[in-house]
């Protein structure tokens, strides 16, 4: 009898196996075998390339099977999980879902939609039961061909071949049972949580050859490469015979941890050496499949490479040392994610939310030790987490020199301390030198280019600053010794062993070191902070700016430019709680009529506007420009400033016409002082022209803007973000004036500029997308706008907060599209919320709170509730009444030093 293919009898079926993480050892298994029976499986760590999108290919991936295989366990059910949608999707539309249990569950563990499912149990059988109990559960049970043996007359069958006899490197049944195994690995760690992206790259790049493949886990102390090792081990057991665990810190001892290793595989000769042992040992894994060799702590690549074994199986090393080119494939190990730390907090501390959670983790920068540590205190009780932190920001070296954390026996202040040390010993002055410097700076990476720049002026590095090698000689030890991340043109020291550093630095040499991170910052010039391009080198002089010195005179202008920065690539918060921090301790110091101080102000009341609060930083803006009139004089272009910007809130404030007389009086001035064509005189023109439109001037408005565009156009350059704003009212004008082809023309070619100059997250980008919402339902494609005002409402509220003007305008519109599109009683309860927050945050007369009241009225109307509508005007409608809805429009003011 000849055998046929599933192919050949057309019962082959494409399969798609679904499963958690965790159970990625029973997806290989289950794959392989039914790969092996002749179906067509996809498996994404098999199948899906790095770089693809998950959900597109998932989609694809259930869409295209016939059947979805779904490998049921604990982690499986984990709601946070993608294979949640997995199974829903199968359920719900996608056809077949073929249940295997992989460990046993209850009936709490499975969801009530998938309880009455018959299901296969593969957990507790050996290989040959669970793969026929897999292939029945994907073909579907058989009759018997022949007789059915008798019951009564049982015979000792001949055991079946083992499926990994045929071929070693298949993978094996996990959880299978081996009394033949041989390993050395301790306890597995019950607190590992977290980590799946790097358990699958570290198992995929093992998996990649069917030689000894070498997997290098390197990153600094503290940062978890231990326990990824062990997490690994055990997870993947099953697939090997021989695990075994070298500590390699000290090179020379290996082959006595290989001796002991050869002696439980009987190899070993009691005659021999450790080194006889330990060559014999690499001849024997030579010619041996399933092994797992792990090389913990090692330290010098050099002398570890003479000991790694060639043949089928895996070499794991965790190093703090990142140099294995050559050697082994590397993978650099970082921080947990922001979400790992916040689950291990949930599952370590009683009663901890997730906002608590989240701000711990923000202060231990997510290094997994210090999470591990602080769990460790905290879930014991005894010290409060307002305590804790307290702590972490006044004494974190005490607080760290101590660690109760079983898995991580060292505390990591020792860690960094003995790291350090090690520098000194070993002769690397400069680097220490440079290790101390680097931990008075930012958390953030630091550019090698800034300290070559200010090298010559620098007091505490020693050596010729004139060796061209000086900085590569000094970065290679940091990262070798596991105190830096080290890249290609920056160096990065983690927050914790900064403070830990700066702590056991004494007084004298600290203020020496501060002198030095002064003359590196004052040193950067990023250039201009309006201009989009200069944003990356202004991010990262920032984040060092804030976070070292901020009370050195010679910073002040640096420091003022940073806030400046902060407001044009919109982020308003950050830059009000740095000139708030600036302000208060240059009033102090410098007096309130110092320059600096008031421009800080100036700044500070900007920073207020963009974020709303128009009524708090009215005060401010009202100070600023007095004190600069009396010091200065009316026509000096700080006074200037300052009275554009109190105009500016004056306007957002409901009072146009008092706005509108000082931005006539003020570009009139600066006319005559800057010319036509300044820059700031065009922010005035810009200004003027967005007040008269909200008087409903736009004839005018339009003769301005369009004189306004030409000239930024021309001075500035098409691209500048000036430009985009005229640009941006000039569309929104032509709109008002119902010319709604061309408007919408402009509206899109500055929301596509607009995306290419400042990214798809400033808040220009959403005040775009509104107008051009806008103006597409007035020509009513209603869908489409729909989708796009539901999306700047969603991302202006994440970025924004419910309460800001511009989110309450996204909301009235899309309040007013959902009535459109008859959805009376979402628009009702859109708009409603909206009033009360408007109400709220700018008053009941103010012109924003006037149009959403008029379009919640209507809404109500065209709901049917007339009578709710006549209560909230205050006057009767008759049906059909109040269809015109009130549409607003983000009009951009400027951002103007």
């Amino acid at each position: 009898m000849t055998d046929t293919t599933l192919e050949e009898t057309g019962t082959a079926q494409r399969l798609f196996v679904s499963y958690a993480g965790p159970d990625r050892a029973w997806a290989e298994w289950v794959g392989s075998q039914l790969r092996q029976a002749g179906h067509q499986v996809e498996l994404d760590r098999w199948d899906w390339k790095t770089g693809d999108d998950f959900i597109e290919k998932m989609n694809l991936a259930l869409a295209a099977a016939d059947a979805v295989v779904a490998l049921f366990s604990r982690n499986y059910f984990d709601p946070e999980r993608w294979t949640s949608e997995e199974w829903r999707s199968t359920v719900a539309v996608r056809g077949r879902l073929v249940p295997v249990a992989i460990e046993p569950l209850t009936k709490e563990d499975v969801p009530p939609l998938l309880a009455a499912k018959l299901r296969k149990d593969l957990h507790g059988l050996d290989e040959t039961g669970a793969t026929a109990a897999l292939l029945e559960a994907v073909d579907g049970p058989a009759g018997p061909n022949g007789p059915v043996a008798f019951p009564g007359a049982a015979t000792a069958a001949a055991p079946a071949a083992s499926a990994t006899e045929a071929d070693p490197q298949r993978p094996r049944l996990p959880g299978s049972a081996d009394s033949q195994r041989i390993s050395n690995i301790r306890r597995r760690n019950p607190d590992f949580s977290g980590r799946e992206d790097e358990m699958v790259r570290l198992r995929t790049g093992l998996l990649n050859g069917r030689q000894a493949v070498v997997q290098a886990l390197h990153g600094m102390g503290g940062i978890g490469k231990t326990q990824i090792a062990l997490e690994y081990a055990h997870r993947f057991a099953s697939q090997y015979d021989v695990v075994w665990w070298v500590d390699a810190e000290q090179a020379d001892q290996i082959p006595v941890r290989y001796t002991e290793l050869a002696d439980r595989l009987g190899i070993a000769k009691s005659d021999a050496g450790p080194d006889a042992n330990a060559q014999a040992l690499l001849r024997h894994l030579g010619e041996r499949y399933r092994w797992l060799l792990i090389l913990d702590n090692a330290e010098q690549p050099d002398q570890i490479e003479p000991w790694l074994p060639n043949g089928p199986g895996h070499v794991l090393i965790t190093s703090r040392n990142p140099d294995w080119h050559g050697i082994a494939h590397q993978s650099d190990l970082d921080v947990f994610t922001r979400a790992d730390s916040v689950a291990y907090f949930q599952a370590r501390i009683p009663r901890i939310t997730g906002e608590q959670a989240d701000a711990l983790a923000q202060d231990l920068g997510d290094l997994p030790l210090a999470v591990a540590q602080a769990a460790g205190v905290l879930c014991r009780g005894g010290m409060s987490l307002d305590r804790y932190r307290e702590l972490l920001a006044t004494n974190i070296a005490r607080l760290l020199r101590e660690s109760n954390v079983r898995d991580y026996p060292v505390p990591l202040a020792a860690t960094v301390t003995v790291a350090a040390d090690r520098l000194t010993d070993n002769g690397h002055l400069d680097a220490a030198a440079l290790f101390r410097l680097g931990a008075f700076l930012g958390p953030e990476p630091i550019p090698a280019a800034w300290l070559e720049k200010a090298r010559p002026r620098l007091t505490t590095l020693s050596g010729d600053p004139d060796d061209p090698m000086w900085l590569r000689d000094a970065l290679q030890p940091l990262g070798r010794f596991g105190l830096a991340r080290v890249d290609f043109d920056t160096f990065q020291i983690h927050r914790l062993t900064q403070a830990i550093i700066r702590a056991q630095t004494g007084a004298e040499l600290a203020t020496a070191i501060r002198d030095d991170v002064t003359t590196v910052l004052a040193a950067v010039d990023p250039g201009d902070p309006q201009s989009p391009a200069n944003w990356p080198t202004w991010a990262s002089l920032t984040a060092h700016l804030t976070t070292a010195v901020t009370d050195r005179p010679e910073l002040r202008p640096t420091l003022l430019n940073a806030v400046y920065f902060l407001i044009c690539s919109g982020q308003p918060g950050v830059a009000q709680e740095l000139s708030t921090e600036l302000w208060q301790a240059w009033s102090a110091e410098l007096g309130a009529d110092h320059p600096d101080t008031l421009k800080c102000a100036q700044y500070l009341g900007h920073a207020g506007a963009d974020l709303g609060e128009y009524a708090k930083v009215r005060p401010v803006m009202e100070d600023t420009a007095a004190r600069r009139r009396r010091a200065l004089g009316e026509d000096h272009p700080d006074t200037l400033q300052a009275v554009s910007d109190l105009a500016s809130t004056l306007g957002h404030l409901g009072e146009f016409v008092e706005a509108r007389r000082m931005k006539e009086e003020v570009l009139a001035r600066r006319r005559r002082v800057l010319g036509k064509d300044h820059p700031d005189t065009l922010q005035s023109a810009n200004n003027l022209a967005s007040t008269l439109s909200d008087l409903g001037e736009f004839a005018e408005a339009r003769r301005i803007l369009e004189d306004v565009y030409a000239r930024h156009r021309r001075v500035l350059g098409e691209d500048h973000p000036n430009t985009l704003q005229s640009a941006n009212n000039l569309g929104t004008t032509l709109g008002d004036l119902g010319e709604l082809t061309e408007a919408r023309r402009m509206q899109e070619e500055v929301l596509a500029r607009r995306r290419r100059v400042l990214g798809e997250d400033h808040p220009d980008i959403l005040n775009s997308m509104n107008n051009l919402a806008s103006t597409m339902a007035e020509l009513g494609e209603l869908a489409q706008a729909r989708r796009m005002l539901e999306e700047a409402l969603a991302r202006s509220r994440g970025a924004l907060g419910e309460d800001h003007p511009d989110v309450l305008i996204s909301a009235n519109n899309l309040g007013n599209m959902l009535s459109t599109l008859r959805r009376h009683t979402e628009a009702v309860d859109l708009l409603k919320d909206v009033r009360a927050r408007s109400i709220r945050m700018l008053g009941v007369k103010h012109p924003h709170t006037v149009r959403v009241t008029r379009n919640l009225a209507a809404a109500l109307v065209a709901a049917g509730r007339s009578f709710e509508a006549q209560q909230l005007t205050g006057r009767k409608r008759g049906k059909g009444k109040g269809k015109g809805k009130d549409k607003e429009k983000r009009r951009s003011g400027g951002k103007r030093r």
